[in-house]
């Protein structure tokens, strides 16, 4: 049985830590996959959970450029982490960045991560052993299903992007769509409710008093123990 969801209190003192992730995508031959990597379960943060290359923006990566650029970095960044995390070359100008995510001020490690998608190069996958363990190939539905059989853990920007990246059947479709539109920004705002716990995104009725149960327009993760579904209206700032 799954352990009641419980959310630690907010303390806006907490900073942010500029952060990047990059998300590999391959054409596979059930359609559009992609790389996922899992979390050596030891590490303090994120232990044991499947994620994309990513880490922080270290300052290597800010002086290598104007230092006030930080989606530059952060680029730098992606690019840094893939290689070290999962051995694959890719190339900055290649990055699609299509959003970025800010965490609730809670008191843990708070990174304010860049996201970026990339076609995969045909190369082997080569993962550290250290901070990620093993690494998998797969479609968005099949990671999503996956979660919610209690087979794998995601953490909520995972499981919306994979929600995102599901309408695709290829690299190509994926990232022209991507490119097309503004990164989408999401601060993260967390409510407690029966069977489990919802996050708010902008939109949402209930985002500005992180109340799930106000009326009016959805933009939210519903966290059950039942399972997780990404609900959102058209009326809620949709890009």
């Amino acid at each position: 049985m799954s352990e009641p969801v419980s959310l630690p209190e907010p303390d806006p003192d907490v900073p942010t830590i500029p952060a990047a992730t990059v998300v590999p995508l391959r054409d596979g031959s059930d359609g559009l996959e992609t790389l996922m990597l899992r979390r050596n379960s030891a590490l303090a943060f994120a232990g044991g959970m499947w994620v994309w290359p990513g880490g922080r923006v270290d300052e290597a990566d800010r002086v290598a450029g104007h230092p006030g650029d930080l989606e530059a970095a952060a680029r730098r960044a992606a690019v840094r982490e893939a290689r070290e995390e999962a051995g694959l070359v890719l190339e900055e100008q290649r990055l699609v960045w299509f959003s970025h995510w800010t965490p609730p001020p809670v008191r843990m490690r708070r990174y304010a991560t860049w996201f970026f998608a990339t076609r995969a190069p045909d190369t082997e996958v080569v993962v550290d052993g250290g901070e990620i363990e093993e690494h998998c190939w797969t479609t968005p539905a099949e990671a999503m299903a996956r979660r919610n059989a209690l087979e794998i853990e995601l953490a909520p920007p995972t499981w919306i992007t994979l929600e995102q990246l599901r309408p695709y059947r290829t690299v190509t479709e994926a990232l022209d769509a991507l490119a097309a539109r503004p990164a989408e920004h999401f601060a993260t705002r967390f409510a407690m409710v029966e069977g489990g716990a919802v996050a708010l995104y902008h939109g949402d009725a209930g985002y500005e008093t992180a109340d799930a149960a106000v009326h009016g327009p959805r933009h939210r993760l519903w966290m059950l123990e039942s399972g997780w579904r990404y609900e959102r209206d058209t009326d809620s700032n949709a890009p």
